[in-house]
């Protein structure tokens, strides 16, 4: 009997023991809030989206030592999709489903956003999405930090277009071959069409991810340039094929005197890969350049720079900071801001508390979630290349432009909504 009672005791005290000792790993993960960030470490687009990663970990970093959101530390959740479009949409279910994230942070391209949006649809997460894009978009479980065409394409060809920019009234629109430049070309070929400019003045060419020979469509270039208009050639070749690009248009010697290249998926980070001498004076237009004074920024900056050495990170002495670079931290910052006002991580909630959200952005201006479209509002700006990779502003907005998503030069999107569905 007494053998029995004493099995009986030791049962019940194992039991407990065993439930203790979940409820104390339940509170371990309830101190936590795991956070997906969905970047190619690998593949064409790693030398764009790595910055992103590392950007994503700072930032958060920075979060948990200043006492992390509602109390709780950040735990990130680091996957590679390999710059493998379905794989995309593979990671960013085992991020949901299996890793249990409140948030991703993530995706660069086009192709890689619309491969991950059926699955944050079903399971209802939460995608931040940090790059300038093509619009003709609006769901309810995404938050656009990047620009709308109206916040970069269509200002950076309007400049190209004036007496300060050199009155472009040729084009070559130069994309890769995916969902982004093709519809930012259809947008911008409607927009030249609304300024008078006719077919035969543009000129459309696509190429592969991850091509390397563009000593054809240079040749090209100089031909259609040379035609007695003066031309201008708007780039939206995206990952690393912008390092042949650059190469062969400096082996040319295309000049930006002669025809100027504006480029709105090349900033500081991809030219680190590029001897920049030849390129000077061609453009970029973004929402952020490194080379903008201000308090702010100067932070931002040295905050990267403590960063990439105390990781030990490759040539960590001459790390850049860029336009998704900002707009990723701006967006983590904002979601925590909405968590907090939420005083939840629930996604409905959180979707609920991020419109108006605002924040001091490294770009100087006050960068607001629009209370309605799920864009920021953001400054554009339009930087020269210099001789060190860095940009000089020759043209920038007075303040932050609302993100128009639905562009109104696509005939029909005056009847859309201007606010996601909510289902």
């Amino acid at each position: 009997m007494q053998t029995r009672r004493n099995f009986l005791k030791m049962t019940v005290l194992s039991s407990l023991m065993t439930l203790s000792g979940l409820a104390s790993v339940s509170a371990l993960a309830a101190d936590t809030i795991k956070v997906g960030i969905l970047h190619s470490l690998s593949g064409t687009m790693a030398i764009s989206e790595t910055a992103l990663k590392e950007t994503a970990l700072m930032t958060i970093d920075e979060i948990n030592k200043a006492g992390g959101v509602m109390g709780k530390k950040l735990e990130p959740v680091v996957v590679d999709p390999a710059s493998n479009w379905p794989l995309f949409a593979e990671k960013s279910r085992q991020l949901l489903s299996k890793d249990k994230v409140d948030v991703v942070f993530g995706c660069w391209t086009s192709v890689s956003r619309k491969s991950v949006l059926p699955v944050f649809k079903e399971l209802n997460g939460l995608l931040f999405y940090p790059v300038q894009y093509e619009g003709e978009e609006l769901e309810k479980n995404v938050f656009y930090t990047g620009a709308a065409p109206n916040q970069q394409a269509i200002p950076a060809v309007e400049y190209l277009m004036s007496k300060d920019g050199g009155s472009a009234k040729r084009w070559v629109l130069l994309g890769t071959d995916y969902v982004y430049p093709r519809t930012t070309n259809k947008i911008l070929r409607a927009f030249l069409h609304s300024k008078g400019v006719k077919d035969a003045d543009i000129m459309e060419e696509y190429t592969p991810f991850g091509h390397s020979d563009y000593q054809t469509i240079i040749a090209k270039i100089k031909k259609f340039a040379g035609e007695g208009k003066k031309t201008a050639v708007v780039s939206t070749i995206n990952g690393d094929s912008n390092v042949p690009f650059y190469k062969e248009l400096g082996n040319a010697g295309l000049k930006a005197t002669d025809v100027p290249v504006v480029a709105f998926s090349v900033g500081e980070e991809e030219l680190r890969g590029v001897d920049t001498k030849p390129l000077v004076g061609h453009l970029a237009a973004w929402n952020y350049f490194q080379s903008i004074k201000n308090p702010e920024n100067a932070r931002f900056i040295k905050m990267y720079r403590d960063w990439a050495k105390k990781q030990k990170l490759p040539n960590a002495d001459s790390v850049v900071t860029n336009d998704p670079m900002e707009a990723t931290y701006i967006g983590i910052h904002m979601w925590k801001q909405a968590v907090e006002k939420a005083k939840s991580t629930d996604v409905d909630k959180v979707i609920a508390a991020m419109g108006g959200q605002t924040f001091k952005a490294p770009s100087g201006f006050v960068a607001k979630m629009d209370e309605k479209n799920h864009h920021l509002h953001k400054p554009v700006f339009i930087g020269e290349v210099k001789a060190d990779g860095q940009f000089n502003v020759v043209w920038k907005t007075k303040g932050p432009v609302r993100a128009a998503p639905w562009s109104p030069y696509i005939p029909g999107n005056d009847k859309k909504k201007d606010v996601p569905d909510s289902k």
